[in-house]
């Protein structure tokens, strides 16, 4: 053996029993790292809580004909036509089992459909464009732990021009600003959680607020009560104006609304508001119902006192 040189051993390379389990290994991690949150990253029960708040049961629910939680099919009478809530529930046929969660949200965002159709404001996309993804996914997660109901949705019936889906994004550059809410800096928390609860997840001013002959809400007059609500009913005015609203109203009065529908005069509220006080607001917790106080009493008073057109006429 020459100084300087050494043999080397030989090696012998082992062969892989399982050559494609290392790639497919590497393949399945990939997707689940890209793949959207599942329900273990939502929270289930503030989803509840919020699916709750939001009404997603009273407009989705056709009780009047016994109608299975959430498979559409309820009556929507408007000053443009009739349409019909769609069926929301997990099914994957006829309701929304195969939506993401960015489905999901671009429908309640931006009033889009998955296969990029717009949908009719009576949606009231407009109002939970306001909500924050979190909350959104969190709704999603619960609505997929209820029934899938096959149910196929009823065709509206809205006259022209209403009725031209083509039209709608004219309608949105008119009237529509996508979310989500911004909180103001210059106020407190409870003025925001307020505010969120009422112009987003609550979407109050989709009955409150009067509109006009297009269906865009008339901002100056927010909260202020109509004569043209859901199946013509009056809409009273919810503004601290002392004279037509609740300026007059004590806290505990305000809040006894909330919780059990009683009016100051010891009557009750019926139709559509009797549904939103027993499946939304009595739901609210302590904290939320204290938070729309505060952010209601801060709206600037709006004077309309608001009638039928009988009434008009008589007097």
């Amino acid at each position: 053996m020459r100084a300087g040189l050494a043999i080397k051993p030989s090696v012998r390379k082992r062969s892989n029993p399982f050559p494609g389990l290392a790639v497919a290994v590497l393949v399945a991690v990939a997707l689940l790292m890209m793949a959207p949150p599942t329900f273990a990253a939502c929270n289930v029960e503030r989803g509840k809580y919020l699916f709750a708040v939001a009404g997603c049961a009273g407009c989705h629910t056709d009780k009047k004909s016994k109608g299975a939680l959430l498979a559409g099919g309820r009556k929507l009478a408007t000053p443009f036509g009739v349409f019909y809530s769609p069926n929301i529930t997990p099914d994957p046929g006829t309701g929304i089992g195969r939506w993401r969660d960015a489905d999901f949200i671009r429908a309640l965002r931006e009033g889009i459909a998955p296969d990029g159709s717009h949908y009719f404001p009576v949606f009231p996309y407009p109002s939970y464009t306001g909500m924050t993804d979190a909350d959104l996914t969190d709704i999603k997660a619960y609505i997929f732990t209820l029934p899938a109901i096959a149910k196929a949705n009823k065709p509206h019936q809205v006259t022209a021009p209403f009725g031209w889906r083509f039209l709608l994004p004219i309608w949105k550059a008119l009237y529509f600003s996508p979310g989500p809410f911004r909180p103001d800096a210059a106020k407190g928390q409870e003025w925001n959680r307020g505010a969120y609860l009422v112009n987003a997840v609550g979407h109050c001013g989709e009955c409150h607020t009067p509109r006009d002959a297009l269906g865009g809400k008339k901002t100056t007059m927010a909260l202020a009560g109509t004569s043209q609500g859901p199946e013509g009913g009056l809409i009273p005015n919810i503004t601290p104006d002392k004279q037509t609203g609740i300026g007059r109203w004590p806290d505990a009065d305000l809040e006894e609304l909330l919780q059990t529908g009683m009016l100051p005069d010891g009557d009750f509220v019926g139709s559509e508001m009797g549904e939103v006080v027993d499946q939304a607001t009595s739901r609210l917790s302590g904290a939320d119902r204290k938070a729309i106080m505060i952010y209601l009493r801060s709206l600037p008073a709006v004077n309309n006192k608001v009638e039928s057109k009988k009434s008009k006429k008589n007097k």
